[in-house]
């Protein structure tokens, strides 16, 4: 039996050990904001926080959860009103919208690591995470927002 916290809230999972976190979150918990890309940690869209830390989701075995805090974008404001999802909607950051959880994620661990980013901190932190639609300026300046950063 694993135990974790999801959102705050304490869970239990007795299934497959070796069952990324990814489907644990969708199919059994039902929170699909988290998003299914490329299964192979490149593309960013899984991403969640582990005991704080962005992490992709769809490399994460159950196994590795164990007594550790998991948030999802469900969790990092319920109401959408942290300050990387206010700066999203203000520069109307997404286009089709399917990376933004992931990107919103990473962006978030980025600021509370480091609250004041310059344009190289937010480049080497969210290239991982895959825009198809391109919208990286647009990502950097709603992260430079948030961070009250111009």
């Amino acid at each position: 039996m694993i135990t974790l916290k999801v959102n705050g809230v304490s869970r239990r999972f007795d299934g497959d050990p070796d069952m990324p976190l990814l489907w644990f979150l969708r199919d059994l918990l039902q929170l699909t904001g988290t998003k299914y890309g490329c299964g192979a940690g490149l593309c960013g869209a899984c991403t969640v926080h582990v005991n704080g830390s962005a992490t992709r989701s769809c490399l994460t075995p159950m196994s590795s959860t164990a007594g550790k805090n998991v948030m999802t974008i469900e969790g990092l404001s319920p109401a959408g009103t942290h300050p990387v999802q206010q700066a999203w909607k203000q520069v109307n950051a997404p286009q089709c919208g399917y990376c933004q959880s992931g990107q919103i994620m990473q962006a978030a661990a980025l600021l509370k690591q480091k609250p004041k980013p310059s344009d190289a901190d937010i480049d080497e932190v969210m290239k991982g995470i895959i825009c198809r639609c391109g919208t990286y300026q647009r990502i950097r300046q709603a992260i430079k927002l948030a961070a009250g950063v111009k």
